[in-house]
């Protein structure tokens, strides 16, 4: 029986454990990387394992979040993430470089190796034949370590893609259809796995779309093989000595299988508040809208600004729409210039926004009140552009590069034929904002300015958890609704008694307040608690508040590690009926915690004193997170067994 490219890649890299889904596996880790929102933490979280030296093939740190420097903040995190960089052995790519899952394709990506990354969109590099993971820091700080990665083995989607993208479809439009078919949790506990003859007519920087954006299908990660056209993408970056083949078996097998017919794509779009609520563009076609952003980690390389300027070229944006365009890398800024579709974007209108994440984490261009903006980004949550009233319309660079020049939704059918754009058989190779790190035996100061503050660590677990409900959610809680981003609150990502006062703000003004005045206690959840990003904040400020467990009907893959990571219990209803019951200020007490923990199915017993009844829970966990959640997270676990 053949093996599938996920199969090939994960068996190379097996430190413990046996390839069947379900099952608790360990695998060694080529690639680290880092950005400035979550890695000023995983730095210092790393020198508290007291080890000097990065022991990963390649680690890298990126400053691409934090780029509106309202205050000392952010300009003290790049300072200390430079010096500390310097002093593990670690790259530092400057701000101004690009985002960093778009420089890390161009400059790093290694077909066949792992990457784990300290941000969600990690699986961009998957577009490349790597398992590129997104985890919360603290995780990749154990990589960085020398430690392996820990996970439940995951099921393999084969995807089979099938003709050629037509018309006005692009590969945005690939996997908002996979939205469509599975979900914002379609994706948990497996690993999509693109294949079949559609994979030809796709560059790389397109299959990197695809697999950044499957992380709003809850996923582990997507994959593409490793093939011709890899080989000619890093042969272009003058990489072409990274390039290996990594393609499935004539007769592979997979988890599970469906069947895109690429020739039948149309145009889709997401409408607010959720990269799941797809509809075809042609059945919203008019709706107004006010904002047009072209950009993200998702779709803001050279393909997709060139095709940008290709439709607005000698056009102007319409009066009634402000349009911004964000150039995803160095790489790509001096590329558009020099071909003259920088020109263009400027001509018409559009304004330049600096490589980096800008509006797609709220640092910036809030749209107006009550008004719709349409981004090729990757997620439209609501109030993650900024705004409560103001709604986000996700769609493919040319679908918002027809909707600034219309004003609306657009409907292609009057519009002729798009523009074809073809990757260059050279990219402009410019590393000069990439500082490699020194030999080790150089003497390195590391600068920590007032704002960073030591990580805070849980003590071990008890034997009893109680505390009041402090809030109870909905489904589809995402980590920005437990931890908002946005100039205010982002630059205080390395001070951790700052930033907990903002946890669950949009929600719920007083929770962190509450939770102090209590002692902390215990969040009730609906489905999907914790979808989005990969920020660890999202547990390590509750649990700095005194969150001892989250009960809820399932979680995302990343918080839930996360909150395992920061020794919080991550308790599933054994019959959702019981979440009904339970209201905001009731008393939880779970006894023989420990017992529990340890059992294979992990049944629990939570009292309701207030209501005078219990229900049963379920805190099933493997091996190595006992022992994790036990020592009171990974920090301290790591701690003690060095």
């Amino acid at each position: 029986m053949g093996m599938n490219v996920v199969q090939k890649i994960l068996s190379e890299h097996l430190v413990e454990g046996t390839l069947t889904p379900g099952s608790e596996i360990s695998i060694s880790v080529d690639q680290t990387l880092t950005q400035d929102a979550t890695g000023t933490m995983a730095y210092l979280q790393f020198e508290a394992m007291g080890i000097p030296r990065v022991k990963t093939r390649l680690s890298v740190s990126y400053v691409d979040h934090n780029m509106l420097q309202t205050g000392f903040e952010s300009a003290d995190d790049h300072r200390y993430l430079q010096t500390v960089a310097r002093k593990v052995g670690a790259y530092f790519s400057r701000p101004g470089n690009g985002i960093c899952h778009q420089v890390h394709l161009e400059r790093f990506s290694a077909p066949g190796q792992v990457l784990l990354g300290s941000d969600s969109h990690t699986p961009t590099c998957g577009g490349a034949g790597m398992i590129a993971i997104g985890v919360g820091g603290l995780d990749v700080a154990v990589a960085m370590a020398g430690g392996p990665f820990h996970l439940k083995c995951p099921k393999v989607v084969g995807v089979r893609l099938e003709g050629e993208l037509t018309g006005w479809a692009t590969a945005k439009d690939i996997i908002l259809e996979m939205l469509r078919r599975l979900t914002v949790k379609g994706g948990v506990g497996k690993i999509i796995a693109y294949h079949g003859p559609g994979v030809a007519c796709l560059d790389t920087t397109q299959r990197a779309t695809i697999t950044n954006m499957g992380a709003e299908l809850g996923a582990t990660t997507s994959i593409f093989p490793s093939d011709q056209r890899t080989r000619e993408y890093l042969a272009a970056q003058d990489r072409k000595e990274a390039w290996r083949e990594v393609l499935p078996d004539p007769d592979a097998t997979y988890d599970e299988e469906l069947t895109i017919d690429l020739s039948s794509l149309e145009p889709l779009v997401a409408m607010p508040h959720s990269p799941d609520a797809v509809v075809p563009l042609s059945e919203v076609a008019g709706t107004r809208i006010n904002q047009v952003c072209v950009g993200s980690c998702t779709n803001s390389s050279y393909h997709d600004l060139m095709a940008v300027a290709g439709i607005i070229k000698g056009k102007k944006v319409h009066p009634e729409v402000s349009m911004t365009a964000t150039p995803g890398s160095r790489q790509v800024f001096e590329m558009i210039a020099a071909s003259g579709g920088l020109k263009t974007l400027i001509e018409s209108g559009a304004r330049i926004l600096e490589s980096a994440c800008g509006p797609c984490i709220g640092m910036g261009q809030v749209p107006s009140s009550g008004s719709l903006s349409l981004r090729s980004f990757n997620r439209n949550f609501k109030g993650r552009c900024g705004s409560k009233d103001a709604g986000v319309i996700l769609a493919s660079p040319e679908v918002c590069a027809l909707g600034a020049l219309d004003g609306e939704l657009p409907d292609v059918s009057g519009h002729g034929k798009p523009p074809k754009v073809s990757l260059p058989k050279s990219f402009r190779i410019d590393d000069g904002l990439i500082i490699a790190p020194p030999p080790e035996s150089e003497e390195v100061v590391v600068v920590r300015g007032p704002n960073i503050q030591p990580c805070p660590i849980n003590k071990p677990l008890g034997d009893t958890v109680a505390g009041k409900v402090l809030l109870k959610t909905g489904d589809n809680i995402t980590t920005d609704d437990i931890l908002p981003a946005g100039p205010k609150i982002l630059p205080l990502r390395s001070n951790i008694p700052r930033i907990s006062e903002f946890v669950f703000s949009n929600l719920d003004e007083t929770f962190s307040s509450r939770s102090k005045q209590t002692g902390g206690g215990v969040i009730i959840g609906g489905n999907n608690y914790g979808q989005g990003s990969s920020r660890e904040h999202a547990a390590l400020a509750p649990m700095y508040l005194g969150l001892r467990a989250v009960i809820a009907k399932s979680f995302a893959r990343i918080h839930r590690s996360n909150l395992i990571n920061f020794g919080i219990l991550p308790v599933v209803f054994a019959d959702e009926a019981d979440y009904d019951k339970v209201s905001q200020e009731d008393e939880l007490v779970i006894e023989g915690v420990l017992k529990a923990v340890d059992s294979a199915d992990g049944a629990l017993t939570v009292a309701d004193k207030t209501k005078g009844f219990s229900f049963k829970g379920i805190c099933q966990l493997t091996e190595y997170e006992r022992e994790v959640i036990k020592a009171g997270g990974l920090l301290p676990y790591t701690r003690g067994s060095a």
